[in-house]
């Protein structure tokens, strides 16, 4: 495998991330943007941790019109963030319920000039402090709160050079970790063993943390692909699928792997053929000018009428394991260069059964170009 990239980003990249919000923000008439979840926190910061696991302290980040962010964290991240390119870093001693860093946030927008503020609230933002100190910011600001979810996905939606560097990455270590899946699982293994083998072979293949793995196995296809494995074992004519979103440096993979155990039926085997060409048919109109709307389309067309689906056939990924655009009907986002996107069509194979492929693509102004290793047409057997 190619040399890893470098971890973190230069000074540059947060500079250009910022100046691009900024000119947003001026041309909404917003003064400044308020960020207390993690994707948005660390894109503008480079914040990096996993302590973000804990529900017990908020974190804030104020980003003015003009100049660099401001951090208005607990105590304990303090050493973290001075790591950053963040260099205003403002703390309070936490946890403290009875002023959680409300005091020192309004201050801090008090000194900015804050008096409309942009925070995420549409499509999958969400609120992290307490609903109560939400409201006695307003109260004590005084300020108008607008959505800037408009502003936070113009600026995510394409990736930089350095971005897409380390999900193509952390893609080729999922790649190469399916690779080894012939020989991690066998007929009889329970299925939470072959999930347990695969995530040992994710994290030894170089990924720094593999949060998200689910799929299913069953009799010529499985019943859903979200659920946790059980202990039932593997047998001659499952269909086996992982479902990875592995991560490296921050960045996500998201794709999935079928493979059959000892032997696969021709519904199988004809539902991965026409999955491949549904795929094939989304990969040949991804460029610029395509819309999220074009692709989904295009799989359907290939899957045909009685194939059914699960719903989106793909999504934005990055620093999530799924970002927005969603590749469903109704999704007008029109693909741009620097975009990256899984393709994900689904089908139906029988009651009660089916099957999902997936791969992970980039945009650029020839076209989608692959950053996981291409699924095989035929559906291998183990």
């Amino acid at each position: 495998m190619a040399d890893a990239p470098p971890r973190g980003f230069e000074t540059a990249e947060f500079e250009a991330r910022t100046v691009k919000a900024q000119r947003l923000m001026t041309e909404a008439g917003i003064d400044t943007l308020l960020f207390c979840t993690e994707p948005e926190v660390r894109y503008f910061s480079g914040f990096l941790t996993p302590f973000w696991q804990s529900p017990t302290r908020p974190w804030f980040l104020v980003l003015p019109r003009e100049g660099k962010p401001i951090a208005v964290i607990p105590a304990i991240g303090a050493d973290t963030m001075a790591r950053t390119w963040v260099e205003d870093i403002r703390v309070w001693d936490s946890p403290c319920p009875e002023d959680e860093g409300v005091s020192l946030l309004t201050d801090t927008l008090r000194e900015v000039g804050a008096s409309v503020i942009g925070l995420p609230m549409g499509p999958e933002s969400a609120l992290r402090m307490s609903l109560t100190d939400f409201e006695r910011l307003r109260a004590t600001t005084g300020a108008a709160f607008v959505d800037a979810g408009p502003i936070v996905r113009a600026c995510r939606f394409i990736k930089s050079e350095a971005e897409i560097a380390k999900i193509a990455h952390i893609c080729a270590i999922a790649s190469n970790a399916f690779d080894r899946v012939p020989a991690l699982v066998s007929a009889g293994m329970p299925l939470a063993e072959a999930f347990r083998a695969f995530r040992i072979e994710l994290l030894a293949q170089g990924a720094d943390e593999v949060p998200y793995l689910v799929g299913g196995a069953g009799q010529g296809g499985y019943g859903d692909v979200i659920s946790p494995p059980t202990d039932a074992p593997l047998a001659t004519g499952d269909v086996l699928m992982f479902d990875t979103g592995a991560s490296w440096d921050g960045y996500f993979c998201d794709f999935d792997r079928n493979f059959a155990i000892g032997q696969a039926d021709e519904a199988a085997r004809s539902a991965h053929r026409t999955l491949y060409a549904a795929t094939e048919a989304a990969l040949a109109i991804a460029k610029p000018g395509a819309t999220c709307a074009d692709l989904h389309a295009a799989m359907v067309r290939a899957i045909g009428e009685d194939g059914g689906g699960i719903g989106r056939m793909g999504h934005g990924l990055g620093m999530q394991l799924t970002e927005l655009p969603s590749l469903m009907p109704g999704d007008s986002t029109v693909l741009a260069p620097g975009m990256v996107l899984t393709l994900e069509p689904s089908m139906t194979v029988g009651p009660g059964r089916m099957m999902v492929a997936e791969e992970n693509i980039v945009i650029r102004e020839d076209g989608s170009h692959l950053l996981s290793r291409r699924a095989p047409e035929e559906l291998p057997v183990i």
